[in-house]
């Protein structure tokens, strides 16, 4: 814990820790240019040797702060301490040392073994100004290793950190594409129980508000329809609650046995919404091709369009429409006609936003406006192979 506890606080203060790294090694470089191995003084120490030791303290206290003007004050020093004293200090080497590992941090792999190549030329010359071995004698040479070691070292921990940086990088862009994906669909969860919400609501209140109209205007003369036109709005309610449970039930946990499970409704109901319209809508229904099962998408987006166009018909229009439903091999086809009253147009649009945007989310189409003939036209396209669609 103790050690762990002092890594964590080198990382808080990386530059006080460098200052006292520089602190020991230079006290260490004084100590080991007195004494021999065995502990024996050694006659050659020298305040030169005073000066090497400033010089690695001063290389790893500001080897952050700027790596190459470190490399190179230290290179150039080195030159007159090693002539002078005949042989290249440990104290040095060590600066050199820590210059190098420090610049192979900050740059790349070609540009670091040209630096250290660089140095220990300077280094070699130094050695052959200063000491008395021949230029072809190994002795010369020692630093290159300690140099080299150090040069890979800090590549190799540049490496290590650029490639721990990448997945870290990696891991974050996936969480943050995991998000927008969640936000994405959670968007459009939200249109679609929008949109199950407009249809069911727009339509039966719409119901409602014209059979609640007509009660009023024959309850004086003609009380008994009246009890008609109440069965209606009880009905028209009726469906609305059970079809609002539905979409809402759709937010809860499908583990919840509350939770209802009939399905949507498809175009195997249309006979019961004309019903439900025929008092203030005369619908002129025709089917061509044969009928047949529809993926649980396309029924229930085809009966909400045919829903919602017929809606707007009747609030819209003269109180008369015709609707078609075309089965081809490939395809469902709804057209929605009706005669164009005075307030066709006037209302949000939201409806025909619906539309469109059930039969996009199914790779079909939907068109509408004023028809060849003047009359109001709602044409639909939803294709059949669509698989594993959610309505």
């Amino acid at each position: 814990m103790e050690l762990a506890g002092l890594r964590r606080a080198a990382g808080l203060h990386p530059q006080w820790t460098d200052a006292a790294v520089g602190l020991v090694l230079g006290a260490l470089s004084i100590v080991t240019a007195q004494f021999s191995p065995l502990g024996e003084p050694q006659q050659e120490f020298t305040g030169l040797h005073v000066v090497a030791a400033v010089l690695v303290f001063a290389a790893v206290a500001c080897r952050r702060l700027a790596p190459w003007l470190v490399l190179a004050g230290t290179t150039v020093a080195a030159v007159p301490l090693t002539v002078v004293l005949g042989s290249q200090p440990l104290a040095v080497t060590i600066a050199l040392m820590a210059a190098i590992y420090t610049v192979a941090l900050a740059t790349d792999r070609r540009t670091v073994w040209l630096a250290t190549l660089g140095v220990f030329a300077v280094g070699w010359l130094a050695h052959l100004a200063g000491g008395p071995e021949p230029w072809w004698d190994p002795g010369n040479s020692v630093d290159l290793a300690f140099l080299g070691l150090a040069a890979a070292y800090g590549d190799a921990t540049r490496s290590r950190r650029a490639y721990i940086a990448a997945v870290e990088d990696r891991a974050t862009r996936a969480e943050q594409t995991r998000e927008e994906e969640a936000r994405r669909r959670v968007a459009e969860e939200r249109l679609r129980i929008a949109r199950e919400l407009h249809d069911v609501v727009a339509h039966h209140i719409a119901v409602v508000k014209v059979q609640a109209t007509g009660a009023r205007h024959i309850g004086p003369s003609r009380p008994k329809q009246v009890a008609a036109a109440l069965d209606a709005i009880s009905r028209s309610a009726d469906a609305a609650l059970k079809e609002t449970a539905y979409v809402v039930g759709l937010l809860r946990d499908a583990r919840d046995p509350a939770a209802p499970t009939t399905p949507p409704r498809g175009l195997a109901q249309l006979t019961n919404l004309l019903e439900d319209v025929a008092d203030h809508l005369t619908v002129d229904l025709h089917r061509s091709g044969e009928a047949r099962q529809l993926p649980a998408a396309v029924d229930a987006a085809a009966y909400r369009i045919a829903l919602e166009a017929l809606t707007n018909a009747r609030k819209y229009g003269n109180g008369t429409a015709d609707l078609t439903v075309a089965y081809t091999p490939q395809a469902v086809t709804l057209d929605i006609t009706n005669p164009i009253g005075k307030a066709q147009g006037r209302g949000s649009g939201y409806g025909i936003l619906g539309m469109c945007e059930r039969a996009a989310a199914l790779g079909g189409s939907v068109t509408a406006g004023v028809d060849g003939s003047g009359r109001f036209a709602v044409h639909a396209s939803l294709p059949t192979d669509v698989h594993a669609v959610t309505a």
